[in-house]
């Protein structure tokens, strides 16, 4: 069931409505020391990894105005990578809070609040890295086909 790439999409809209779902959890667990909280983006996030279904996108669509097509789309597969890095790092900070290893736990959940920001703001620092990796893997074939 292959679908055509702009349906792939994922209305702009809808991807900073779900980096500012991120970092409201974030500051909501940390103001408040409420640490389950992080569980919210954490489930979301796994959901739309291992199922293709983030209930906060799912929810937040119900109140694009325009067909989907008309925003600005981005691509589903940089989304899926950015949500990796995302689902990492909520992971590691709720667990870090569980087992009390507050240092590694204020670190991730900052890391993955101060990304999504910076994100909301303009800049992706996750399809940066993405770029980046996929850079490097092309020189590493390109090398390995001219030895």
């Amino acid at each position: 069931m292959s679908e055509p790439s702009v349906i792939k999409g994922i209305p702009r809209p809808l991807v900073k409505t779900n980096q500012a779902f991120i970092v409201i959890s974030v500051l909501t667990a940390l103001f408040t020391e409420a640490y389950w909280i992080l569980a919210l983006p954490l489930a979301a996030g796994l959901s739309g990894l291992l199922f293709g279904y983030n209930p906060v996108i799912k929810l937040a669509a119900k109140f694009l105005t325009k067909e989907r097509s008309a925003y600005v789309l981005e691509d589903w597969e940089q989304q899926q990578f950015n949500q990796s890095i995302a689902v990492f790092c909520l992971t590691g900070g709720l667990v870090s809070f569980l087992v009390g290893w507050t240092v590694a736990a204020y670190i991730f959940t900052i890391m993955v609040a101060l990304a999504a920001t910076v994100a909301i703001l303009g800049f992706c620092i996750g399809c940066f890295i993405h770029y980046q990796w996929r850079m490097y893997t092309y020189r590493r074939k390109q090398a390995a086909l001219h030895k």
